[in-house]
């Protein structure tokens, strides 16, 4: 064999390249991901030969920056709120949107309202290219959805040449792929969903995204880690990244920000799946507080949590079980909570308030299917857990913000004033903050602030007193 045509071995999971075959990918660690590919001919004085290239005419010359129209890039309002919130201010044409998330999880549903949004906003025709349903199905969705607007064209394609005849006859505006990893380039090695047949597939969609200066979403699949599916090149291809999630079993959905090159990409939209569709939630925060009896009740304690740039107060709630047997590892179940987070204020709580917790089974979740993985949550997890194990109900008009360290401080939080003021926007009382945190004065809410970890206990047992 030349060595031309050497063989190499290419990871299925992140795309890099081995000269012998492993068990493990050295660089994203995938297990038995490893597949043959021919490895490319090697350059010989590359460097030398790309200095001696005649210069090619290029076919528009460079302009001044203050020159280049920024009207081109102008974002178009679909008129879903939280899609556009989470956008930038809606889709901006030949930009390319790449959407991942569970199955199931409603992707397909939330993108077939974009489309016809799209349409009927008069921007254009809209184009759903779907590899994974057949034109029959995706249209007794619309029925069901009322998504059925004269601008909204549909096509079963699977090939690459076909899906981009379909661009060349429809004209459109935007175009929704569904999904990447399902579409096949004839002249590219690999199969399927592969990461060579998924880098073809997006490089050729985003070149024909930005000659036409048509709005693109790619539709990607997830890993059972969560991650996308296919290279990693393949997010550095397009413009922007949005993971759509959500419980099963919940009605919530949380449209994520990853990436944005057109508007902030740490930006975050809510969603409510509905026998009609997805309906848009401007105002979420009442769906992550326990509709509560008139009682407090113990073992729980509300924070407010930065989802983006919105703050969104969330019940936690914590149940302690019984002491295990010496040598026996108790259990520490979270939900919707970082169970190493957990972990930590048991420990501080047993080192510096002299609570025996680290014995006990713990049980600790939040309301509404929410997921809460920022520090500023830890004191709030641990008034619950102080709540449940002394059986005394934290007030029910309280908050509790703040990052909880080995030291036993609370440490200060980013935006602590916007989480006040959502707050006092919603009822509450009485926020207990770490000391420092606050710049500006809060009327309706009462601000405690707090230098360890025991103070905040004083002040939570202060609290609940004088209301009880």
């Amino acid at each position: 064999m030349s060595k031309s045509q050497r063989i190499a071995y290419a990871c299925g999971a992140c795309g890099a390249r081995v000269p012998k075959w492993v068990g493990q990918c050295p660089d994203c660690g995938e297990w038995g991901s490893m597949e043959e590919t021919a490895a490319p001919p090697r350059q010989i004085g590359s460097a030398g030969s790309s200095a001696l290239r005649p210069a090619r005419r290029p076919a528009k010359p460079a302009q001044q920056i203050g020159k280049v129209s920024a009207a081109m890039a102008a974002s178009l309002p679909t008129g879903i709120g939280e899609f556009d919130r989470v956008m930038g201010g809606g889709l901006v044409p030949g930009g390319v949107t790449l959407i991942s998330g569970e199955p199931g999880v409603g992707k397909s549903t939330l993108l077939l309202e974009v489309a016809h949004r799209f349409g009927e906003a008069g921007y254009g025709k809209a184009l759903v290219a779907t590899g994974e349903e057949s034109a029959a199905q995706v249209r007794r969705r619309a029925d069901r959805t009322g998504c059925l607007s004269e601008e909204l064209y549909l096509a079963a394609e699977t090939d690459l040449g076909a899906v981009l005849g379909h661009v060349e006859d429809v004209k459109p505006s935007l175009l929704i792929l569904d999904s990447v990893q399902t579409v096949i380039a004839p002249d590219t090695d690999g199969v399927p969903g592969g990461v060579t047949q998924v880098k073809a597939v997006a490089s050729a969609i985003t070149a024909e995204a930005k000659s036409r200066n048509m709005a693109v979403i790619l539709v990607g699949h997830v890993t059972k880690d969560g991650g996308i599916a296919g290279p990693r090149a393949l997010e550095h291809l397009v413009d922007t990244v949005v993971h759509f999630e959500g419980d099963k079993h919940s009605m919530l959905r949380l449209l994520r920000g990853v990436k944005n090159r057109f508007g902030p990409a740490d930006e975050v939209g809510c969603f409510e799946m509905t026998e009609d569709g997805i309906v848009s939630l401007a105002d979420p925060s009442g769906l992550f507080l326990d509709d509560a009896p008139t009682e407090p009740t113990p073992g729980t304690c509300v924070t407010v949590t930065m989802e983006g740039r919105r703050a969104v107060p969330v019940e936690v709630q914590a149940l302690l079980g019984k002491s295990v047997k010496d040598g026996a590892i108790p259990r520490h179940t979270v939900s919707g909570l970082d169970q190493a987070r957990l972990n930590m204020v048991l420990a501080v709580l047993t080192r510096r308030s002299g609570m025996r917790l680290l014995d006990r089974e713990v049980y600790a979740t939040t309301i509404g299917g929410i997921r809460v993985r920022e520090p500023a949550s830890d004191l709030a997890l641990a008034l619950a857990l102080v709540s449940a194990e002394q059986e005394i109900a934290v007030s029910a008009d309280l908050v509790a913000i703040g990052e909880v360290s080995l030291t036993g401080q609370v440490r200060r939080t980013v935006n602590a004033d916007r989480r006040i003021g959502e707050a006092a926007r919603l009822g509450f009382k009485t926020a207990i903050v770490p000391k420092g945190s606050v710049a500006e004065r809060h009327r309706g809410i009462e601000v405690v602030e707090v230098e360890t970890i025991n103070d905040a206990k004083q002040a939570a047992a202060r609290t609940w007193a004088r209301r009880g």
